[in-house]
């Protein structure tokens, strides 16, 4: 018999832990998770679901604008009106759907859903904060994700995550994110796409560091394009409140370029930290690296040998899907008697930006790194549907290919439906699918996907091109 009140205890209900809690617990373990918000992390909560609900909301203001070039007309009387409580009140009720779906996988999965704060007090101990109580587990999982940073600059008390633009009771009619990241560069594109004047400050040269440099570069120019004011190379000095009416806010940043912005809403989105702080890792003995992030091996084990986590906490690949398929080859291997280890090679990963972003793969630039010679394959062209519409804005399809072998080691798309795309082409990257195997598949038209199965010519640089 066991000497522990369970075999597992997962602290942190969010994608990863529950997948851990659900799959050993369909291996025969006594599982309990711990969770003092609500079930669903930050994907379901407060992330990329709500987000993206929030990306179409935006999209459709041009949507309602190209739609005139296929014969619809918008009287006067008839103009569409956007109610920012409507779509926040249709959000919330998704995101209760959803919790309520998560907890019900748990309970009929015979996992225990404790709602509070738990903290390591010891190697196997585990106190709960509701009732006071300490409990014990053979194993415990970390799954507590990581939460916004805000710095310490002054009136930073004045500014907003991401966490709370989902709940702003109004609209602003102006808005400064700072940041050059997947949220940065996400909630500009929201905010603009519902009317708001926005600006996103950016500290570096380019937003979306890490990306392919065209990805970044034709980005930036779509998105300015479209209205969004983008200032880089400054970062905010002080935040001041200009006024502090309830139905008028209003707000100045300045910024290191000696920049002064107004704008009713200021929005911090420059980076998550781990939520290492507070959970007893240290009396447990568990060791941290220079970001506070768990440090782990490739199963997800701690220096502890008892003790593991997952996700973003421990800042590896930072992305929902990995955290899941981190939960659940932990609960394989140490309970299911199934040992395997996640691959983190190869992810693809999208940005619901405006325009949206599909990328898997190695950069150009990371490619001539690791492969020394590559080919470039790219074009840039209209989608039909901006034909009608009149919209100048263009796709782009890049294929990175490593020359020696052929393997496509990289594939990067800007435009509509990118993240769909790439999808489908990481599988057969993942499968080791060469330039020749594109160009063997048969084009589906008219569509933009075909773009990536019928390029031909290389392309060379312009000063190569010229010698």
């Amino acid at each position: 018999m066991s000497s522990f009140d369970y075999d597992l205890f997962v602290i942190g209900a969010g994608s990863g832990g529950v997948r851990a809690a659900r799959i050993a617990s369909g291996h025969g373990a006594k599982v309990a998770v711990a969770e003092e918000y609500r079930v669903g992390g930050t994907c379901v909560i407060r992330g990329c679901v709500p987000k993206k609900l929030l990306v179409y909301a935006g999209r459709f203001h041009g949507e309602f604008e190209d739609a005139k070039g296929f014969g619809w007309s918008f009287g006067s009387d008839s103009e569409p009106t956007f109610s920012w409580p409507d779509l926040i009140a249709n959000k919330d009720r998704e995101i209760d759907r959803l919790e309520k779906a998560y907890r019900g996988n748990l309970e009929r999965a015979k996992v225990e859903v404790i709602a509070t704060r738990a903290t390591m007090t010891g190697p196997h101990q585990i106190h709960l904060a509701s009732g006071d109580r300490t409990v014990t587990a053979r194993h415990i999982l970390v799954a507590t994700g990581g939460w916004p940073v805000m710095p310490p600059i002054p009136g930073i008390a004045h500014a907003i995550s991401s966490n709370e633009a989902f709940h702003l009771p109004q609209l602003p009619k102006s808005i400064v994110v700072v940041g050059g990241g997947y949220i940065a560069v996400e909630f500009a594109g929201i905010f603009n796409g519902l009317g708001v004047d926005t600006t996103l400050v950016y500290r570096g040269e380019k937003i979306l560091r890490g990306f392919d440099e065209d990805l970044r570069d034709d980005l930036m120019a779509a998105m300015r394009q479209r209205g969004v004011t983008i200032i880089t190379g400054a970062t905010p000095s002080a935040i001041h409140s200009v006024s502090a009416a309830p139905d008028a806010q209003q707000l100045r940043i300045e910024l290191s370029n000696h920049t002064q912005i107004e704008a009713g809403q200021i929005m911090y989105a420059t980076g998550r930290a781990p939520n290492t702080k507070n959970l007893g890792l240290e009396t447990a003995g568990v060791r941290l690296g220079e970001k506070s992030q768990i440090l782990v091996d490739p199963n997800g084990r701690t220096n502890v040998a008892h003790i593991y986590a997952v996700g973003d906490v421990t800042d590896r690949v930072n992305l929902t899907p990995v955290a899941i398929r981190e939960g659940h080859a932990f609960a394989d291997s140490v309970f299911g008697n199934k040992p395997w280890t996640v691959d983190h090679s190869l992810v693809p990963t999208g940005v619901f930006s405006e325009p949206e972003i599909g990328t898997v793969g190695l950069s150009e630039a990371d490619a001539r790194t690791t492969h020394g010679s590559v080919d470039i394959y790219k074009t840039r062209f209209r989608p039909m549907k901006y034909t009608l519409s009149g919209r100048e804005e263009r796709m782009l399809m890049k294929l990175v290919v490593a020359a020696d072998s052929g393997r496509v080691v990289g594939c990067h798309i800007l435009g509509p439906d990118a993240a769909e795309m790439v999808q489908m082409a990481a599988i057969a990257m993942r499968m080791g699918a060469t330039k020749a195997d594109f160009d063997q598949t048969m084009a589906l038209h008219p569509s933009a996907a075909e773009e990536l199965v019928t390029l031909r010519d290389k392309w060379v640089p312009p000063a190569i091109a010229a010698e």
